[in-house]
C-alpha cells in the first residue's frame, strides 16, 4: 500500500507536462453519455488541480486506439475538437500555445498553457497533407507510433493475448516514417518516440537533424519494460539536445508491478530512481516530466497534478539542487521547445 501523506506539499517551481490523455478521456466519457469536462472531473487532470499544483504548461496528446476506430482520423479530428471546445470554453485560465514565447506571456498573465499533441501517428494515414492539416491546428509533437505498426513504424511487439513484450529490433522507421520526421522537423513539430520499437529510435537518431523527445518513458536498466529507454537509448537522447518525460505507470517504474492484476502501484521512491539514473547516464538536462496522467491505471502516490509538491520534496531529500529541480519540472522542456519550435509563434491558430 502507498503511505499516507497527511500535508498535500505545494510546488515551488511551475511544470512542463510533456503528456497526457485527458482530452482522449474526456471524448471517450461523453460517448458514453456522461458528462465530462476539461475545468473538474474525477479523473488524473483538470484545470482546477493543474492550478493547484503550479501548472505551467500541459501537454494534451490526442490519443487514438488503431484497431478501434473504423476511421482514426475522423477520430482524431472529433478529439481535436473536444480539446479546441474546452480550451475555449476555460480562456482566461488556459490558452493553446505555439512558442514558447507564448507560454511565457501567459505565465506573466497568470494563465497556464496548453500545448497539442497527437499519440499514434497512424491517424495521419502516411500521407503528409493530414500532418499539415494538424499543424494548421498548432500541432507541436507527435508520438510516431502506439502499441501497433502504422504506415511510419513499428512499435515494440506485444503479444496481446498473454501481454508479453519484447524489443522489435528488425523493424524500424518505413520511407514514410523517414519523409514525415523530415517534414516534421520543416514544421517545428517534435518527434516523440515513446511507444516506437529500438530499431524505430535508431532510425530516428540516424535521420532526424533536431532533438528528438521520450514523452513519457523511463529506464530500461531500472524497469525492464520494453517501452522504457536503453541507458544507450538515454545517452544518444541526451547528447542530442533531447528529453525523457518521466512516465508514473506501474509497470514502467517497477517490474514487480507488471504483474498486478489491478494495475499496480506507483511509488514516488520508484520515479525517483530512475530520474536518479537518467541523470546518472544521460545528464540532468534530459529529464522532464511526462505523467501519462488519464492513460494509466493503478494506485498512483503522484495521482494527479496538484500532488506534484511530493515529487520537488523527494528530490530534494535525495540531493537535488534547486536548479536540477527547476530543470526537470520546467526548464529543459522549454530549452527543447525553443529548439524545435523557435522563439516566434508560427500563427497557425
Amino acid at each position: 500500500m502507498i503511505p499516507k501523506r497527511v500535508k498535500r506539499e505545494a510546488l515551488k517551481v511551475k511544470f512542463i507536462d510533456l503528456h497526457c490523455d485527458t482530452i482522449s478521456e474526456i471524448y471517450k466519457r461523453r460517448r458514453k453519455g456522461e458528462t465530462y469536462c476539461l475545468l473538474e472531473n474525477g479523473g488524473h487532470v483538470d484545470l482546477k488541480r493543474l492550478k493547484e499544483g503550479g501548472c505551467l504548461a500541459q501537454s494534451f496528446a490526442l490519443f487514438t486506439r488503431l484497431k478501434d476506430e473504423e476511421d482514426p482520423l475522423k477520430y482524431a479530428r472529433n478529439l481535436l475538437s473536444v480539446f479546441r471546445e474546452e480550451v475555449e470554453k476555460n480562456r482566461e485560465v488556459i490558452r493553446q500555445v505555439t512558442s514558447v514565447d507564448e507560454i511565457l506571456e501567459n505565465e506573466r498573465k497568470g494563465r497556464m498553457s496548453a500545448v497539442l499533441t497527437v499519440e499514434e501517428g497512424g491517424v495521419f494515414q502516411g500521407r503528409i497533407q493530414y500532418l499539415e492539416e494538424f499543424w494548421r491546428q498548432g500541432l507541436k509533437m507527435v508520438t510516431l507510433t502506439w502499441n501497433y505498426p502504422n504506415e511510419l513504424g513499428y512499435p515494440n511487439l506485444i503479444d496481446w493475448k498473454t501481454g508479453k513484450c519484447r524489443p522489435e529490433t528488425e523493424r524500424g522507421l518505413t520511407s514514410v516514417g523517414i519523409e514525415f520526421v523530415e517534414r516534421m522537423e520543416e514544421l517545428g513539430i517534435a518527434v516523440d518516440v515513446s511507444h516506437l520499437g529500438d530499431a524505430g529510435f535508431w532510425d530516428v537518431a540516424r535521420v532526424s537533424r533536431k532533438p528528438f523527445a521520450a514523452s513519457h518513458s523511463n529506464a530500461r536498466a531500472i524497469a525492464s519494460h520494453v517501452r522504457n529507454l536503453t541507458d544507450d537509448m538515454i545517452r544518444e537522447l541526451g547528447s542530442r539536445g533531447g528529453i525523457i518525460g518521466i512516465n508514473y505507470c506501474p509497470a514502467f517504474l517497477d517490474d514487480r508491478q507488471a504483474l498486478s492484476q489491478s494495475g499496480g502501484v506507483s511509488r514516488l521512491s520508484d520515479i525517483v530512481r530512475h530520474i536518479c539514473h537518467i541523470r546518472n547516464v544521460g545528464g540532468i538536462d534530459c529529464i522532464a516530466l511526462g505523467s501519462d496522467f488519464d492513460g494509466i491505471e493503478g494506485e498512483l502516490e503522484i495521482n494527479s497534478p496538484a500532488s506534484l509538491g511530493l515529487l520537488e520534496s523527494a528530490l530534494t531529500e535525495q540531493g537535488f539542487t534547486g536548479e536540477e529541480r527547476e530543470k526537470i519540472f520546467r526548464k529543459n522542456a522549454e530549452r527543447f521547445f525553443y529548439d524545435i519550435w523557435g522563439k516566434q509563434p508560427d500563427k497557425k491558430l
